[in-house]
């Protein structure tokens, strides 16, 4: 990005968008120099601007500066559009966003329970089914386009996946990788993986989680079968305080001090008064079945944060049997 974009401020931008109305599109591009943009534009009351033009016009409006000419800076994503966003101007990209393992897991549940056949834009199934993905929130607002996950994008996300079936008789199209990795996992567990679906649509419901999932948690593993969506979903139900206060005093009331149920740690042992009472909460129960009653006491455990870890660390998730007989001495 060029040094005048970076000094660029919102009160430059808008100066230029005041301009530009005042003048009208064609007297403003032609006075400084620019030609239409060919794809990205300002979204702004409105209107559309020419988010090149309006940058390099708006770096003139910086006290002691001169308009950008069109040759003296590159426009596009990296530059204006990322700059433009920056001060808080929406830009959409020209092209949607790629898709993510909790969209493409929804999308290949649909086809699969179409009998692997692909859908058209008009089938109310797709149609139910877009309004559910522009929920998620895996894609902030300003690099969605105006045709976000809109039903023709996602009828022809089920054109990908069922072309990649092995039994279809044609010739398939270029996909994502990811869509194959999805595609063969419910092949190979349809039951499974419908049951996950569904419990990510039920989670698509809940407004705490999908504002939580937003930021991925560092902790989570964007190749775990369920999804960055149960995932989150998951973390959220351990760190429940209330179910944490409950369960440690339920095991408080045959033993003396809280350790790892795993491997034995006890953290006040080695950190005196720090440690006293302190230990992590896992869940142990897939979300897909847990999702079907209300969380019990015995569904979690008491774990050290190195086990707790290590339980997460690859998919699929450890259960507590296999942690404890890696965890033994």
């Amino acid at each position: 990005m060029c040094m005048g974009l970076g000094e660029l401020t919102a009160e430059s931008v808008n100066a230029a968008i005041a301009e530009y109305d005042e003048l009208g599109a064609d007297a403003f591009l032609s006075k400084y120099g620019y030609g239409p943009a060919p794809g990205y534009l300002i979204h702004y009351d409105g209107k559309l601007y020419d988010s090149k033009a309006i940058a390099g016009v708006a770096y003139g409006y910086i006290p002691g500066l001169n308009p950008l000419g069109s040759a003296e800076f590159s426009g596009g994503e990296a530059s204006v559009a990322r700059k433009l966003r920056q001060l808080g101007f929406r830009v959409p990209p020209t092209r949607s966003p790629d898709w993510v393992r909790d969209e493409v897991i929804l999308a290949c549940d649909l086809v699969a329970q179409n009998g692997w056949n692909y859908m058209s834009a008009d089938d109310p199934r797709v149609v139910k089914l877009s309004g559910l993905l522009q929920r998620l929130p895996f894609h902030p607002v300003e690099v969605r386009g105006d045709k976000f996950r809109n039903t023709n994008g996602v009828a022809r996300k089920t054109v990908d996946i069922a072309m990649h079936h092995p039994d279809y008789p044609g010739k398939t199209t270029k996909s994502g990788g990811i869509d194959e990795v999805v595609l063969h996992e419910f092949l190979d567990d349809p039951t499974g993986m419908h049951a996950i679906a569904e419990a990510m649509r039920r989670s698509i419901a809940d407004d705490t989680v999908i504002e939580q999932s937003a930021v991925p948690s560092e902790d989570e593993d964007d190749g775990a079968r369920e999804g960055r969506l149960l995932q989150r979903r998951h973390f959220v139900r351990e760190r429940d305080k209330k179910l944490r206060r409950r369960k440690i005093a339920e095991f408080l009331k045959v033993h003396d001090r809280v350790h790892c149920q795993a491997c034995g740690f006890d953290f006040e042992a080695v950190y005196g008064g720090r440690g006293q009472g302190y230990i992590e909460v896992h869940h142990t129960l897939p979300l897909h079945a847990a999702d079907e009653r209300q969380t019990e006491l015995t569904d979690l455990v008491l774990l050290c944060a190195n086990c707790h870890r290590i339980v997460h660390n690859k998919s699929p998730w450890l259960t507590f049997d296999e942690l404890r007989a890696l965890a033994a001495p």
